[in-house]
């Protein structure tokens, strides 16, 4: 069944802000990161990966054709997954505790599900 375009607006709208507020808790987060060499070559990886997610889904959303939707949706579905191997990268590697990463890293995977099914969705 269709969705109707005022479910469409709220549905974006509501994206654009889960977007940013997940890059927002990015950016918190990298302000805890250990100040080593490997704390800020991780925090510099995963602060570009989170903001490209919320900068890249507004570029989706005024993407001209349905190509280019298809396209920008796929970058930013890139870069959730980027974002998660990052923070997979922090808890393994004993930089930050689990317990701090893992609500942001189950964020990036819902995100990862959401463009990745947006995309399939304006494939067919």
């Amino acid at each position: 069944m269709p969705i109707a375009e005022s479910e469409k607006v709220v549905r974006t709208a509501d994206l654009k802000a889960r977007t940013k507020r997940f890059a927002l808790r990015v950016m918190k987060l990298v302000d805890a990161m250990p100040r080593t060499i490997q704390g800020r070559a991780i925090a510099n990886q995963i602060i570009r990966s989170a903001t490209s997610v919320a900068a890249n889904y507004r570029a989706a959303c005024r993407a001209r054709s349905r190509a280019e939707f298809i396209a920008k949706i796929g970058i930013v579905e890139e870069g959730a997954d980027e974002s998660c191997f990052w923070l997979e990268l922090i808890i393994d590697s004993g930089l930050l505790t689990d317990e701090r990463i893992r609500p942001l890293l189950s964020e990036a995977g819902e995100l990862v599900a959401i463009m990745a099914a947006s995309r399939k969705s304006a494939i067919r």
